[in-house]
């Protein structure tokens, strides 16, 4: 978001422009969760008809196949030929089914029983139901997500702790007393802070080189 230019914020939503891109670009901030995201993208869409709708944002690994960092194109929700112009850009980035929960999945093990069951690499709560709303507004989409965690490199915390899906934000009494309990989780806590910067510079990355060949 920080490389838009001409911004323009309304709540939830952002829009601006790329360099050197003519169309105007929309960012918006879905919330965690199916419930929130439905709500929230039923708004957005009452008002603009899109040419294409990018499902972007963090996942969990559900496999060994991907690290935090990495660059997930969903096969399952993605239209085919937006998958095959993001696979030419992102020549890195790993292609495969994505799974969105109903909830933060946690520990390792229910991981990788939902990446067997559903042969999935990674794991979200929204591109679910973002694509039934896109397939129901015939609006072509790409899911194209970055790894968050995984389970060789899980959460420095419970899940409950690090944020409240009711609430839609970390609650920071939940932190300080789990800190108090358990010291030794501050330094995870920083070095999943650093995961988590790079996962974010890493998917602004792919969205600059994806957007304009779609």
């Amino acid at each position: 978001m920080r490389r838009l230019r001409s911004v323009k914020r309304k709540r939830t939503i952002v829009r601006g422009r790329l360099p050197d891109f003519p169309d105007e670009i929309y960012v918006v901030h879905t919330g965690v969760g199916a419930i929130e995201c439905k709500k929230r993208l039923d708004v957005f869409l009452k008002g603009d008809q899109l040419r294409v709708l990018i499902s972007s944002g963090f996942c969990g690994g559900a496999s060994d196949q991907v690290s935090p960092g990495n660059i997930v194109i969903a096969e399952n929700f993605s239209e085919p030929g937006l998958r095959d112009k993001a696979r030419a850009v992102l020549t890195a980035a790993n292609v495969g089914n994505l799974f969105s929960a109903d909830e933060v999945i946690d520990p390792a093990e229910d991981r990788y029983a939902i990446g067997r069951k559903h042969g999935a690499i990674a794991i979200d709560m929204e591109t679910e139901t973002i694509a039934r709303i896109c397939a129901e507004e015939k609006i072509p989409m790409l899911a194209l997500r970055v790894v968050s965690d995984s389970p060789a490199a899980p959460f420095p915390a419970p899940p409950n702790v690090l944020f409240d899906v009711q609430a839609q934000r970390a609650k920071f009494s939940k932190l300080f007393a789990h800190l108090a309990r358990e010291p030794s989780a501050a330094m995870r806590l920083a070095k999943f802070s650093r995961q988590i910067n790079k996962a974010r510079e890493n998917l602004a990355e792919a969205l600059c080189a994806v957007i304009p060949v779609l």
